[in-house]
């Protein structure tokens, strides 16, 4: 199990755990702009607006919580992060946890298989072709999952940059339009609640990027930094959204849309680059969690590491397995019929302790207690 380096980076303390947050956000689902369809744009484009900003904002307080108690209780995997929060109740959370790895590694099957297959190949490959390289990762520790997660950020934000760019030269005119233009913007609290609400999950999922922590305030600005790392790219991609608001709701893929009204090839095959770099980091974000979750016990019960083989056994097993769910249900299908109801059992599980207990014993806690173990 991962444990705290000597001499951690400025940027292992700060920005390492909200880049993974990040990565494992935006390959869930935004990164094709299906979510973003499903939850702001029924609200409008100044509701959807207000919606994101409001997950952002809910983003950065749970992250910033969750680091830190991660950070006193000394719990960088899942199942010792809830054993120290919800005590015996700690099961409740993992089986919600497995249900929504389920389907986030299910979307991001698919969307592997839907890039595939805008290229002429088999969505099978396309796929396949994604299980292999998480799995070839995620063998390779915590030290390998974060090299992905810095130099995956580096394409993703450049692209997402240049994306907008391009949208607001080609659709500004129409994208003021539409914001301009009255709309009801019912439901965007709620849908800013819920879309924040199941991707907390990601505050979990990336426990092992807070290792390097070496003090409350490291916790507590990282998890705030979290947020805006998060959502900056998704406000953007909204906004080019908008420019084909309201129509743009029915689309599968908004993002193959998009790309296909601005008529730019070279810059599509980047795009979709792009989009596997994030599927690739969500992931691999969520099968490391599990690797560690399994490590720990490992650790316990045979006083050995789990290696490379094991955890790239574990890997292509979870990944196969969602990956024949996303085959048999479909990608829209699980988006809106999965994502909310599990939104709230974590809010439930996850988000109501954690703002409650945990932040009454992060705030009790005693200054020799969060010196490095």
């Amino acid at each position: 199990m991962s444990a705290p380096v000597a001499s951690p980076s400025r940027f292992q303390r700060f920005l390492l755990p909200g880049l993974a947050f990040k990565g494992v956000v935006i390959g869930g689902g935004y990164a094709t702009g299906r979510e973003l369809a499903e939850f702001f744009v029924p609200s409008g484009p100044q509701g959807g607006l207000w919606g994101m900003v409001l997950a952002m904002a809910i983003w950065s307080a749970v992250c910033a919580a969750t680091f830190a108690f991660a950070h006193l209780t000394r719990s960088y995997d899942y199942r010792s992060f809830f054993q120290r929060l919800l005590g015996p109740g700690w099961i409740v959370f993992e089986i919600v946890y497995i249900l929504l790895l389920v389907l986030i590694l299910a979307v991001v099957g698919a969307a592997a298989g839907e890039i595939g297959a805008s290229f002429g190949a088999p969505s099978v490959l396309g796929t396949l072709i994604l299980a292999g390289t998480i799995a070839a990762v995620a063998s390779f520790g915590t030290e390998s999952v974060e090299r992905l997660f810095k130099y995956a950020s580096m394409l993703l934000y450049l692209v997402y940059a240049l994306f907008v760019v391009i949208g607001l030269w080609l659709f500004g005119d129409a994208i003021a339009t539409n914001i301009a233009t009255p709309a009801p913007t019912t439901g965007w609290f709620m849908g800013g609640v819920a879309y924040a609400g199941y991707n907390l999950v990601a505050a979990a999922v990336v426990l092992p990027m807070t290792a390097h922590f070496t003090s409350r305030r490291d916790a507590v600005l990282a998890g705030t930094i979290a947020g805006p790392l998060a959502m900056l790219p998704a406000l953007g991609f909204f906004l080019c959204m908008l420019a084909f608001y309201p129509g743009i709701a029915d689309e599968t893929l908004p993002s193959a849309f998009l790309l296909g009204q601005m008529g730019l090839p070279l810059f599509t095959v980047a795009f979709q680059a792009m989009i596997f770099a994030a599927l690739l980091e969500t992931g691999t974000g969520i099968v490391h969690a599990v690797n560690e979750r399994v490590a720990g016990v490992w650790q316990a019960k045979r006083g050995t590491t789990l290696g490379p083989r094991p955890r790239a056994g574990i890997a292509l097993a979870l990944l196969l397995g969602c990956a024949f769910v996303a085959t048999s249900i479909g990608l829209v299908a699980l988006i809106g019929g999965g994502y909310r109801l599990l939104a709230y059992a974590i809010l439930a599980v996850f988000v109501l302790p954690l703002m409650t207990l945990g932040v009454w014993r992060i705030v009790r806690a005693r200054p020799e207690q969060e010196t490095p173990a």
